[in-house]
């Protein structure tokens, strides 16, 4: 395995830590600022329509820069907000450290995941693509339940002060063990890269990524308030509880990441089915303590199992275009994001109670299956699925289902 690969997946752990670890102090952050966890839970959507806006607009600028340099100067803005985040006394300067550090987000996962790629051979490029989005799953297999704690402990102010020290960390680890990369190609132009949007299956990939990642981020983001008030948990246990959810989510992105490599269509329908199956079993058993921890770590395992796949097919259907689609594929990711947790927010809001965003969770994930069912059956039908699932072979669902 390049070296490279660990130093892009801390850069991931750092961000990931950020987006992530709020899941566990939301109830506190809403009592120590006065606001609703509904409205706590904005923190979380405005980090996901920044990262959108950062992806969209901050990649085009950054990929005419050489990748190395291009990560590092993301990693100082990523380190800036949160530092503004750790230092904030109110909740409009807390939403201002998280829009900083969220702009980052996009341009880092977008250019990281093109480089990851390029540093193995063909048909390791979706396991590349994992080990760097394995630091998001070991983000939340260490990082989300430690930073939990320290906020239970120290306030969660000392969580994001953490955060930014392993954002410095991490700027270290880039600067020393990422190539740098020089080609004697010139950069796309960002016509070329728009050129790449006319293709449909791009489209579907990005609909198929909100909806997906949608669900499962909706569903987890109020987890924490939905463990202490209807499962029963005591808020001491929500750290290790998060630790089971880290671990299926570490043990999915893994797992997903070498199934999409074999076949990536039969990958994302599977993994996705199972998420929805999952979603609609939590939020039955959301009462049982036992069912819920198992349930728990299902959902983590189901919902990032999908991530390189969803990743991996852009790519494919924008092999021209790989930057501005990636990037383009992480704004999708936030999308998702921001509508889940708005969507779940309203139904706490509208009374229909802490398991809501588990039905909410299961809709859109189910819709995302719905999706890429129809997205298979536009490409036509082909033989049999390749190993690398090129764009250019097409399977029909049942063949997504069937086939190894």
């Amino acid at each position: 395995m390049p070296v490279g690969l660990v130093a892009l997946a801390l850069g991931g752990f750092g961000i990931g830590l950020t987006e992530f670890v709020i899941a566990g102090l939301l109830s506190r952050v809403a009592g120590d600022l006065g606001v609703t966890v509904p409205a706590a839970g904005y923190l979380v959507s405005g980090y996901a329509l920044a990262v959108v806006v950062g992806a969209l607009a901050l990649t085009p600028v950054v990929n005419r820069w050489e990748p190395k340099r291009a990560l590092l100067v993301l990693m100082v803005l990523f380190t800036a907000g949160n530092a503004v985040s750790a230092l904030a006394p109110t909740y409009g300067l807390l939403l201002g450290g998280r829009v900083l550090a969220a702009l980052a987000h996009g341009a880092f996962f977008g250019i990281g995941s093109v480089l990851a790629a390029s540093l193995v051979a063909p048909e390791k490029k979706a396991g590349a693509i994992s080990i760097m989005f394995g630091g998001l799953t070991l983000a939340n297999v260490a990082g989300v339940p430690l930073g939990t704690a320290v906020g239970q402990a120290w306030g969660w102010r000392a969580t994001f002060a953490v955060i930014t020290v392993v954002g410095v960390v991490a700027f270290a680890g880039i600067a020393a063990l990422v190539p740098a990369v020089a080609s004697d190609e010139p950069r796309p132009q960002l016509r070329t890269e728009l050129a790449a949007f006319r293709n449909g299956q791009v489209w579907f990939s990005l609909g198929m990524t909100v909806l997906v990642f949608g669900g499962m981020f909706g569903a987890f983001m109020y987890i924490e308030p939905l463990l202490t008030r209807v499962t029963g948990f005591g808020e001491s246990a929500v750290p290790w509880l998060l630790v089971l959810f880290g671990l299926g989510l570490f043990a999915g992105n893994l797992l997903g990441g070498r199934l999409a490599d074999r076949a990536l269509t039969r990958t994302l329908v599977t993994f996705t089915a199972g998420l929805v199956v999952v979603l609609v079993a939590f939020a039955l058993l959301s009462d049982n303590r036992l069912a819920a921890a198992a349930l728990l770590a299902a959902m983590g395992f189901l919902g990032f199992g999908t991530v390189p796949g969803l990743q991996m097919r852009v790519l494919q259907h924008a092999a021209h275009a790989p930057t501005m689609a990636s990037s383009a594929n992480i704004a999708a990711f936030n999308v998702g994001n921001f509508l889940g947790v708005w969507v779940s927010g309203l139904t706490i809001s509208a009374g229909l109670g802490w398991v809501s965003p588990l039905w909410v969770g299961s809709g859109f994930a189910a819709l995302g299956l719905a999706l890429l069912l129809v997205a298979v059956r536009a490409r036509g039908a082909a033989p049999a699925e390749s190993a690398a699932d090129e764009p250019s072979t097409a399977d029909s669902p049942a063949q997504a289902c069937a086939t190894a």
